[in-house]
This record gives structure tokens, sequence and C-alpha cells, in this order.
């Protein structure tokens, strides 16, 4: 580990100072027939200038108005008509906008943005999953907050500790760019967990982006990006207090707060729990093995903002993070402590962590901001008779300068610097394990690198065109060119069509990007060195804005393609004690379709329907084959409904999957082999939520049919023998499972 590193991000914490700015305050409403109403996502901007805001959920907004000659505001909403005002003299401003009766009411997917809705103005196809769509689940942790959508699948990894991957465009989690606030925090050891260690109620927005994505935030994003923006500090709940548990006796407890402090307010802090107490010992398949492991995890979280980078002056945000976490699964008389040398795996994790934005506004058109982040990751994990010892540092920073020029436009340029140093240990614990891969494995990152990308805006925002270059060089494979181009164009008001191209690349971290190696009773055996992993991903999509009398909504269609010019993929089908490591000889290529019909036929009902289809596979020697655990047909629907007064709401949402091909067993005795393909499965979860004034109380029951897939284990007969293998989880393995919860607001 480098001190440099640390010092740097520490240094970076007490860079703000307090800065000062003119700004013009307002709210926008909107005429309705009942009257008026607050309109969030609201677009306010200086007439002639690139200097703009939206408008929060309550309709309120602030616009710095230094520098600003013309004091004209122009104000929009999709459904209203576009409105300019003059704010000469004046440091507040109520707007109200007319109903515009051409187009539609609602420009979102369920038509209310506070719910899930498309960004209808980003240049990238841009998937928006607020806090009140993550409300019509349980959402325990991040994996778990995708329920309601068709882009984000997740995947069980490993089936003993319950470990999870987030999938986009059906390929591995690895090459979709997880984000947490805009920065990369989940590669290397956190990749495996990390998920699992963000409650949903620390959340605020999780924005999905397929394909190609900009190049400020790095290289990696071959399939896609998801960033998981939390609660800032000064739009949050005062106290948020949430208690959930579930029919196996998981209990998590979660309380946030917000705060502003200082005589102006500047200063404002946000403290944040998450607690989770362990499940009771269950194991309805009588494999001997527990249906879901035993977790113990603590999560504190505080985060400090002063400043708003759209005012004049300086601003930064300081987040502390620290995570500990405990898994013990495996057989059940190993967890219930009766018989310690029954098979058991035990993961013990501890990561602190500090995140840091700071820059200085020099006026609407110049921004310069630094953004930084640092952790130490520790792992000790016991996977039967393999013990796995690790530990990561890294740090990442990015200098970046904004000019906001013309009508609109936006140029981003800037330096970035990776650093990370992590160390594996891996032992056998009996002296007769045939396993050969025991020993020391080191993996560093020390990237320099510069971008620049730019955004034009043309015919009155109806052409948007993002073109960005990045140049990286890594200290041992050399220099990489990162091209990517994102076009959106708006035929009519009703009417977007994108397309996006480019490539990616990314640095493998074998071991804690595939859990299962040293989960299962597989020798891994390197057919040479491991190096970065390149691709090229293009894609399209048109979403259309539909409205009949008082029903509206929309329908989106996009297909993207990925090809893999270079790829390492374990081998599990060769040899059924073998995992074979090697670059793939021969190419890769996922092609993605999915469509989305969402529809808001009356106040308070609202509709989702959703079709995925995947071809994700490879060409060996000329041999194609699909690749394993990917359903080539999908499908999803899901229901909202709230009464008129608002006191009641009612969700639910069904999943159907079609069928898997598996890795291949007929190396295997008799007593393990396994069918060629999986069958088709349905999953139905549901909730009820009944809101006070101040609490709400909620309860729900997820896979009501109680499908599962019986005793997933391969060799559960013989967990210490050679045909042992976790990694052949293709559909629910816990079953029905009802919970209740209550979250208290003040």
């Amino acid at each position: 580990m480098r001190i440099g590193s640390w010092a740097l991000a520490a240094l970076l914490a007490g860079a703000a100072l307090p800065g000062m700015g003119q700004v013009l305050k307002g709210k926008v409403l909107g005429e309705e027939e009942g009257g008026r109403t607050a309109l969030p996502g609201a677009s306010v901007r200086w007439i002639g200038t690139a200097v703009g805001t939206t408008t929060n959920e309550n309709g309120v907004f602030m616009l710095d108005s230094a520098a600003i000659d013309d004091r004209r505001v122009v104000v929009s909403f999709i459904g209203f008509r576009t409105d300019t005002i003059s704010a000469a003299g004046r440091t507040y401003v109520s707007i109200v906008l007319q109903r515009d009766a051409t187009v539609l009411k609602e420009a979102e997917v369920t038509g209310e943005r506070a719910g899930a809705y498309l960004d209808r103005l980003s240049v990238v196809k841009t998937e928006v999953i607020t806090q009140k769509e993550l409300t019509k689940g349980a959402c325990c942790d991040l994996a778990g907050c995708f329920g309601t959508q068709a882009s984000v699948q997740a995947q069980t990894t490993n089936v003993v500790t319950n470990t999870k991957e987030l999938r986009v465009l059906g390929i591995a989690g690895a090459y979709n760019q997880l984000l947490f606030d805009g920065q990369p925090q989940f590669q290397g050891l956190p990749f495996t967990y990390g998920i699992s260690s963000l409650p949903g109620t620390l959340i605020e927005n999780i924005y999905v982006a397929k394909g190609t994505t900009s190049v400020v935030q790095g290289p990696e994003g071959i399939s896609g990006q998801i960033n998981v923006e939390p609660h800032m500090p000064d739009r949050t709940d005062t106290v948020l207090l949430n208690l959930y548990t579930n029919t196996f006796g998981e209990h998590h407890i979660n309380a946030n707060g917000g705060v502003r402090l200082g005589k102006r307010k500047r200063w404002s802090t946000l403290l944040a729990g998450h607690m989770v107490r362990p499940a009771g010992i269950f194991d309805r398949d009588a494999d001997t093995f527990l249906d879901l492991p035993q977790v113990t995890r603590y999560m504190l979280y505080n985060r400090w903002k002063h400043g708003d980078e759209r005012v004049r002056g300086a601003f930064a945000h300081i987040g502390l993070r620290y995570w500990s976490e405990e898994r013990v699964g495996g057989q059940v008389d190993f967890a219930s402590g009766d018989d310690p040398t029954a098979y058991g795996q035990t993961v013990a994790i501890t990561q602190p962590e500090l995140v840091v934005k700071t820059g200085y506004r020099f006026s609407p058109k110049h921004l310069l901001s630094v953004q930084a982040n640092a952790l130490h990751h520790d792992q000790r994990s016991l996977f039967g008779a393999l013990d796995y010892r690790a530990t990561q540092a890294t740090a990442n920073m990015s200098l970046m300068h904004q000019l906001n020029y013309g009508e609109g436009h936006t140029l981003k340029s800037g330096l970035s610097y990776r650093y990370q140093d992590l160390d594996e240990t891996i032992g056998f614990t009996l002296a007769t394990d045939p396993r050969t891969y025991a020993g020391r494995y080191a993996s560093d990152r020390d990237i320099p690198g510069a971008f620049v990308e730019n955004t034009l805006h043309a015919f009155a925002d109806r052409l948007m065109w993002m073109a960005g270059l990045r140049i990286d060089r890594h200290q041992r494979f050399g220099t990489f060119l990162t091209p990517r181009t994102m076009l959106r164009y708006a035929i009519t008001e009703n009417h977007i069509l994108r397309a996006s191209a480019g490539t990616g690349w990314r640095q493998v971290e074998l071991f804690s990007e595939n859990v299962n190696l040293l989960a299962s009773s597989r020798d891994v055996r390197f057919t040479g060195d491991i190096g970065p992993e390149e691709a090229f991903t293009w894609g399209v999509d048109h979403t259309v804005q539909l409205t009949k009398g008082r029903v509206r909504g929309t329908i989106n269609l996009d297909f993207y393609q990925t090809r893999f010019q270079r790829q390492f993929f374990p081998d599990y089908d060769t040899d059924p004690t073998l995992a074979i490591i090697g670059e793939a000889n021969g190419t890769a290529l996922s092609n993605a379709f999915q469509v989305d019909l969402n529809l808001r036929p009356a106040k308070g009902l609202g509709l989702r329907f959703a079709y995925n289809y995947l071809q994700v596979e490879r060409s060996v020697n000329g041999l194609r084959s699909t690749l394993p655990f990917i359903p080539t047909n999908r499908l999803m629907a899901a229901v909202s409904y709230t009464t008129p007064d608002e006191h009641w709401q009612f969700d639910a949402n069904v999943h159907w999957f079609d069928r898997q091909r598996l890795p291949s067993t007929d190396g295997l005795p008799e007593q393990y082999a396994r069918p060629a393909v999986s069958d088709p499965y349905t999953v139905l979860n549901a909730q009820v939520t009944y809101r006070f004034k101040r609490f709400d109380v909620y309860a729900g029951c997820e896979n009501i049919f109680d499908f599962r897939q019986l005793r997933p284990i391969i060799g559960w007969q013989d967990p210490f023998g050679p045909y042992f293998d976790t990694s052949s989880v293709w559909g629910p393995t816990i079953g029905r499972e009802g919970y209740v919860g209550v979250r208290w607001r003040w």
C-alpha cells in the first residue's frame, strides 16, 4: 500500500473553503385541473447560455446569476408550455406553466417523477430508479433493488454464501461499471460482497445506463453503468428509521439522519447506520446445507456537504464509510457449532473508505473539480479446506475542468490516476488435497490517464451529440485508447432516437470476480498469462411516448451488441474437475434486445411490462456454444396501485425465466450428473403498504409460488470430495420468504 495515495485523499478532504455567489431562487408550478402542483425536474436556464439547473422534488430551484447580463429565464417541463420570464431586479420568482394539450403529461417510465422513469434529456439512455420506487419491495440491499426493472438481473454466484452480481446485457457483472456517487469503488475484492453493503434506505437514486457511457469515469463499463446516488445531506429526512424482519428470522435495522449547520445553513451532514442480524438454521431440501447463510453486518456512513457546484464559489462533498461483515454458510452442523469438522464457508470483511469531491466554480462557464476516493479492504475466508486471505488498498483521483460554451455545449477535460494493490494468499488445510494452485497472487494497478469529452446541442436541444476519448497507461500492459460516441435525436416531442458505440477495457481480478473457483473442489489450471480484456459495444434505442384520453405511458425498444476482442473466461466444460484459465481461443458475442411498455391508465395505477431476448455465445474453433446460466427469453410485469387518499399502496411483480444451458457434467459419476438445461420458472412477489402521517407499515412476500431449485450443490453428499461444485445455480434456492417492516420519517 502507498501512503501517498491516502495522504492525497485526506488533503483533498480539507480543501474546501467557504464560497459566496449571486443566486436566483424560485419555484416552478404547473396549472392542473384541480389547482397548481409543484413540477419536480423542470428545466430552468438563463436565456442564451448553458447556465441552468433543474427543480427538486418540491419544484424549488437555485440558479447562479453571477455574470449574467440578460436576466430572462427559460423554463420548460414536458407536457407544459415553455415560458420565458424576466427576473431583472429579483432574487426570487414563482413561475406557473400552462398545460400543453399537444404533448404528453409525463415523460417518465411510470408517469411519476418520484418513481422510476427514463431521463428524457440524457444523451445516453438512462433509467432512473428513485427512493419511492425502492419502497415497492423489501430492497434490503442493492442486489434487491431491481425487482420492478428488466435491465438489471441479480445473479447468484455462490449459493453457500449467497453472493450475487448485477448483470447488464446478460453478461457477467464484472463487465458492468458500478459506481457509488459517480466514483468507482467496487473493483477487486469489494466486487463480490460490496453490493450487499449498501442498504436500500441509503439510496436516493439509481441510474442505469446500457452500453457505451461517458469516458470520464474510466475505461470500464463494457456492458453498461450503474451509478448509485446516496441521499444528499441537504435534502434528506431529518430522521428515517427502517425496521425489517423476515420469516427466516433475519433482522435489518437502518437509520438515516440529516441536518443543516451554521448560521447560513451552508454546511449539511448525513449520518446513516445499517445493521443485519443473522437468520435461523433452515434446510428445507434436506441436503445438509443451510438454505441461506447467517449474515452479521454493520455499516456506518457519514457525509458532509458545503456549497453548491452550480453557484460561484467553493463546494465540497466528504464521505466516510465503514463496513464490517461476517457470513457463515455450509452444512447445518458447521453453522450450528455442533461439528466444527463439517464443511463450512466463512467470510470476514472490514473496509474503511473515504470519498471526496471538491472544487470551485469561477463563473457560469468554468468549473474546476477534483474527485478522489480511497479504501482498504481486508478479507479472511474459509471455503471448506481452502484458506483464503486477501487485502486491497485502492485510491482513485480525477481532476476535471468543465467549460460551458455557446448554446448549451459542454467540454470536459481532465487527468485521472488509479492505484490498486491487491494481495491474495491461498492455502489448503488438508495435506491430501489434490489441488495445485495454492500460493500468493499479487495484482496491482498504477494507471495515469487523460480524457476529453464534448457534448453539443443543436436545433433547440432536439439533437445532442457526445464524443469522448481517453488514454490510459497501464504499468504492465501499456497504453490504451478508449473512444466513445453517443447521439440523441428527438424526431418529435413523442419520438426519441439514441445510438451509441465505443470500446472498453478492464483488468481481470480472477479470484475476487470468480468466487466459484474458491468455493468448489475444481483444480485451477492456467494456460497462459492473464492480460486485460477488451470489447466493442454498440446499440440503438427508440422511445415513444403514448397518450390516449387519460391513458398515458411510454414504450421503449433497444438493441445492444458486445463483441470481445480479448477475453479470459474459466472453462468449466472441458473437464468437470478443472477450471481452465486462459485467453479465449475464439470470439465472444452478446446480442441483447429489450422492449418495455409502461402505462398509467388511471390516477394511482401504474403498469409495466418488459421482454428480454439474450443471445450470449462463444465461438471456439468454429464451434458456437451458448454461455451457461443465461435465459434466452425473460418476461417481467409489475403493477402498482395507490388509493386516492394515498394511505394504501399495493405492489406486485412477476418474472418468468426461460430455460438456461448448464455446464456439462458428462464426466461426473452418475449420482452427480445434472441435466444439460434448466427448467423454466416463474417468481411472483407482492407487497402492501399502509401510510400514516409519519410512518409506513409494510408487509410482503417474495417467491409466492415457492419455486425452488432443489439441492443446487453438485456433490453435496461429499463436500470434501473431488466433485463438489457450488456454481450450478440457475434459479431461486431459498423459496418463499415473507417479511414485515416499518418506516418512520420526521
